[in-house]
């Protein structure tokens, strides 16, 4: 089928769509929104799908928004199943070793490739997953010579003493002050009442090169290395109106890179 399609869509969501009528929408400018997260263990009070719920959430008001203002991006269902390991000690964490989830990204691709359609863009909500994104997005260029792109769902970082916000010493990366924070906004409901205790291991916030959140010399590790309750930071003090600035900003966030990435080109 070629030529106009006789309706306008009201959804931004691809999977909304019928093959036709996708294939008669797309064009070679067209954008493929891919959010991805993670199902696995947050501590006691935080949904096994926060990841998920994040990025999709997030990825879709941008795309909502995007579209408005004429740039034809489109979302695809959430992936939620990603590299978990890292809380694979933890029941109820559904985690793919990696080489699995470079697979799926790698079809997935090769998926959209079939398509008008000539951009993927990877909107992530989970730590886990950045390095597989790495090797996806050059996989898919190389392979389908598709442009490809990845990013973080949210800007936030870990709680830094200021305004009354818990200082984490750029330790808070997992079910802390940020994450419960955007959580209560989304999605209050699923919000456990009582928080865990502060767990920040500030023996490594003292170190100059290893680390969390960009330093330099990376390590493995997995959750319980840092105790029971596999929490990463500080959910003390965590509140829906710090979320929904979180929100607010990761959703800006997007919106301004696939603006870029509408306008981006090689050499």
């Amino acid at each position: 089928m070629t030529g106009e399609f006789p309706f306008t869509p009201t959804s931004r969501h691809w999977a909304d769509l019928s093959g036709p009528a996708l294939t008669a929408l797309l064009t070679e400018r067209s954008i493929a929104v891919v959010p991805i997260g993670a199902i696995e263990h947050h501590g006691p009070h935080l949904p096994l799908r926060t990841d998920a719920l994040v990025a999709e959430t997030i990825a879709t008001a941008a795309v909502a928004r995007v579209a408005s203002a004429g740039i034809d991006a489109w979302v695809l269902p959430t992936i939620s199943y990603a590299k978990s390991d890292e809380h694979h000690w933890a029941p109820g964490t559904i985690w793919l070793e990696g080489t699995t989830v470079l697979d799926q990204l790698v079809d997935i691709g090769r998926s959209i490739a079939m398509t008008p359609a000539k951009t993927v863009v990877f909107v992530n909500g989970h730590g886990g997953n950045v390095m597989l994104l790495g090797w996806a997005n050059r996989e898919l260029r190389r392979r389908f010579g598709l442009r490809t792109f990845s990013m973080p769902a949210t800007a936030g970082g870990a709680g830094d003493g200021i305004d009354g916000r818990p200082d984490e010493k750029g330790q808070g990366i997992h079910g802390g002050f940020s994450e419960t924070s955007l959580v209560m906004h989304l999605a209050p409901h699923l919000v456990a009442p009582d928080m865990p205790a502060r767990n920040v291991p500030e023996h490594i916030a003292g170190l100059t090169h290893i680390g969390f959140n960009r330093k330099p010399v990376m390590f493995g590790w997995t959750s319980d290395d840092f105790g029971p309750e596999g929490v990463i930071g500080d959910a003390t003090g965590a509140n829906a109106a710090h979320g929904k600035e979180l929100y607010d900003r990761g959703v800006d966030f997007v919106c301004e890179a696939l603006a870029e990435i509408d306008g981006f080109v090689f050499g």
